[in-house]
């Protein structure tokens, strides 16, 4: 492999432990622990109690197969698990992932500040999604490229998020509240702005079919 597959190998790698650490708390579906002390008042709402433990669990499964659409090495020889793949974090994210986090948003902590902030970003992960997936069957493999890095750009936000949460308490110590209603946009903001740089500057085309790629240059 290339240097560069390294590099995302072992970023694929930290990801993986990061998320599989911060979810390993709720494997046992224990309602007392990590950020669900916070989460009290409403955990006795049986909708929004198994939405999170979906969206936790299916969010994990979305890092990896995102990953996984953008990682050359894996899509050039093995361009049938790449589809299954795709369409695997398709399903998921559209019929669980999205609209568990859907009914999650709309009981964020921090009022309708992170309310609106967590709402935007669930419609539009499931609308990037859903038209990564409409231009994929109409075979328009330039757009269907710019939808999943957009898609996947909000997918990571379940990381840059954490980050930004850490940086900010680490170098302002905010109040926890005015944090959370931070990092509720700064999470996805920057990263679908990134994107659409990415895409406007042609760095996105890497990722199509060769031929596909041919035509656009």
């Amino acid at each position: 492999m290339t240097w560069r597959a390294w590099v995302l190998s072992l970023l694929l790698a930290f990801f993986s432990v990061l998320m599989v650490r911060i979810t390993i708390p709720y494997v046992s579906l224990d309602t007392d622990v990590a950020f669900l002390r916070i989460k009290q008042w409403i955990i006795g709402n049986e909708v929004w109690r198994v939405s999170f433990f979906v969206h936790v669990f299916t969010s994990l499964f979305l890092l990896v197969a995102g990953f996984t659409q953008f990682f050359h090495p894996l899509r050039a020889p093995w361009k049938t698990i790449h589809r299954r793949v795709g369409s695997g974090y398709v399903i998921v994210l559209l019929g669980f992932a999205g609209p568990a986090g859907f009914v999650m948003s709309l009981y964020a902590n921090g009022g309708w500040l992170s309310q609106t902030a967590f709402t935007l970003l669930s419609v539009l992960w499931m609308y990037t999604t859903a038209r990564a997936y409409r231009t994929a069957r109409q075979r328009r493999w330039s757009e269907h490229g710019q939808w999943m890095v957009r898609s996947f750009a909000l997918t990571l936000s379940a990381l840059t998020l954490r980050a930004w949460k850490f940086l900010l308490v680490l170098f302002f110590h905010p109040h926890p509240m005015d944090a959370y209603q931070l990092v509720a946009w700064l999470g996805w903001v920057p990263n679908l702005l990134l994107a659409e740089w990415l895409i406007r500057q042609g760095l996105t085309q890497r990722w199509l079919p060769r031929k596909e790629a041919a035509k656009i240059n």
